[in-house]
């Protein structure tokens, strides 16, 4: 991987982490212009996701710092509720990744047709929740928090936005928009640092290939995903509290399509 390739690569997981367009389907489409194999890249794909927990922490820190100083007053209030909420949201991601990662590392493997379809879906889930208008609640709710939790599961398919799948289904199910996207973008920190962690320990013992990826590469990778996605969690926060949503939809339906016809004919 050319240090080129490791910017632009960089740049789309920064960006597509969490504007809601999906980070894997771009990266699928980014990999396969530069004919580069997803498999000899895992080392790669870790320090670009590993990146953008970063840029979250770093965009969040004073609601993730509001929640650790209620944490460590050891009662129940506001802040031990959302941890509640945030844990009942990574069962469903839990399930999957314990169950199914096998099922789902194939789903990757099987080309850009998939990508066309599920960048579809999520420029109809993103139109949908822009034209619907439920009544809205003042807080998201356990029971809220696992549905937003199996929309993310859900997302883990290439071309399903995570960010695009867990919004849309908050602002669906009535719940606030700041709340939500804020929700949204910290639910993803465990899940994201659980899979690093395992496909990190899989490097270690050798039953995954790291590639042949020069140091350089993978830093200049992390840096350009780190700050991208810093300037791109702090712009979707500002455009769902303004709800133009409906705008990425339409960035998706035609990505979609044109990753579609391109998969047939190729």
């Amino acid at each position: 991987m050319e240090w080129f390739e490791a910017l632009v690569l960089g740049l789309l997981q920064g960006l597509t982490e969490y504007l809601p367009v999906s980070s894997s389907g771009h990266l699928a489409i980014g990999s396969a212009l530069f004919g580069i194999e997803g498999e000899e890249n895992l080392a790669f794909t870790i320090v670009v996701h590993v990146a953008t927990v970063f840029s979250t922490l770093v965009v969040l820190w004073k609601e993730i710092d509001w929640i650790f100083k209620g944490l460590f007053k050891f009662r129940m209030n506001d802040e031990t509720r959302y941890v509640i909420n945030i844990v009942i949201s990574m069962i469903p991601i839990g399930i999957v990744g314990v169950f199914f990662k096998d099922q789902v590392e194939a789903i990757f493997g099987s080309g850009l047709l998939v990508v066309g379809c599920c960048l579809l879906l999520t420029a109809a889930l993103l139109t949908f929740s822009y034209y619907y208008k439920p009544r809205q609640k003042a807080e998201i709710s356990k029971k809220d928090a696992f549905i937003i939790g199996l929309a993310q599961a859900c997302a883990v398919l290439p071309g399903l936005s995570r960010s695009g799948s867990t919004i849309a289904t908050g602002l669906l199910l009535g719940d606030d928009k700041a709340k939500l996207a804020q929700f949204s973008f910290l639910m993803v920190i465990p899940p994201i640092l659980g899979e690093a962690l395992l496909d990190g320990m899989k490097l270690m013992k050798g039953e995954a290939i790291a590639g042949d990826i020069p140091t350089l590469s993978l830093v200049i990778g992390f840096v350009a995903a780190f700050v991208s996605g810093c300037l791109a969690c702090k712009w979707m926060i500002n455009i769902v509290k303004k709800g133009k949503l409906v705008y990425f939809g339409i960035y998706c339906a035609i990505v979609g399509a044109v990753t579609l016809v391109v998969s047939l004919l190729g």
